[in-house]
């Protein structure tokens, strides 16, 4: 369980990341990514951030890659804006909840459509 300081900076590292990232970061292999969660350490030292990358496996581990290549500098980035004695270090993670949750719902779509199907079939039967 997270303490309501952790929840905040946790908040905070979310929304300027997301600000660094969009405007500071002018890497190729960092196409549609947002950032899905961040938990911090109960003594606010570490990061870690949960990306989602919208793309192929491949893509997503570029863009991951890349990510933890940066950190050095989104750090260096988030030291003006922060007001804490020390800025995490930051660790980028793959977050497949999203791409998961997608295909859930297309099985989901799936299984009702031959629902569907199956329940227009036995109508048809009952009315002949």
């Amino acid at each position: 369980m997270s303490s309501r300081r952790q929840q905040q900076v946790a908040e905070f590292l979310r929304e300027e990341v997301s600000e660094i990232m969009l405007r500071e970061l002018n890497d190729p292999r960092l196409g549609l990514i947002s950032i899905t969660q961040v938990e911090v350490s109960p003594d606010l030292r570490y990061a870690r951030v949960f990306v989602s990358v919208l793309g192929s496996n491949e893509e997503f581990q570029a863009a991951v890659t890349a990510l933890n290549g940066a950190a050095g500098f989104i750090r260096h980035q988030l030291k003006p804006r922060m007001h804490t004695r020390h800025v995490p270090e930051l660790s980028f993670v793959a977050d497949h909840s999203m791409e998961r949750a997608a295909q859930m719902t297309r099985t989901l779509n799936r299984i009702r459509q031959n629902e569907d199907v199956a329940d227009q079939s036995a109508q048809g039967e009952d009315d002949e």
